[in-house]
């Protein structure tokens, strides 16, 4: 069994849309596997959210609810992310999406890696406690 992980919702809409970067091919890798991976509910309103047609948005939401999901108190939550955002500002690093400091604070919480197409998650991990995928 592989280690779990959190693919961020960079990496599912890339797996949507067909594409074989080295994220989306492990996302595919995990499912065709079986292999432990994680959605928290911010990754699953973007996917959704990104919908064209009902048809495609239950479609989908029927796929991404046979994942398990990370769950946490939503007060507990909103104020790790919060503590999150202040510490890297308090470093001088501005993360450009408020989502992606609550993505990153789940992975941290429940010390699980992401797997990720976004350049905010790099400063995250260099400033904090983030366990990030690497691709060689």
């Amino acid at each position: 069994m592989k280690p779990a992980i959190i693919f961020d919702t960079s990496v599912w809409i890339q797996l949507i849309q067909h594409k074989s970067t080295p994220q989306a091919l492990l996302l595919r890798e995990y499912i065709a596997e079986n292999q432990p991976l994680w959605l928290t509910p911010t990754i699953l309103q973007e996917i959704l959210q990104g919908t064209k047609s009902l048809q495609e948005f239950e479609r989908l939401k029927s796929s991404l609810l046979s994942f398990k999901c990370l769950v946490l108190n939503p007060i507990e939550i909103a104020i790790e992310s919060a503590n999150l955002y202040r510490s890297l500002r308090q470093k001088g690093v501005t993360i450009r999406k408020a989502n992606d400091c609550l993505i990153a604070a789940y992975a941290i919480h429940f010390n699980v890696e992401i797997c990720y197409q976004d350049s905010d998650f790099d400063l995250i991990a260099q400033n904090s406690s983030l366990k990030i995928t690497h691709f060689t």
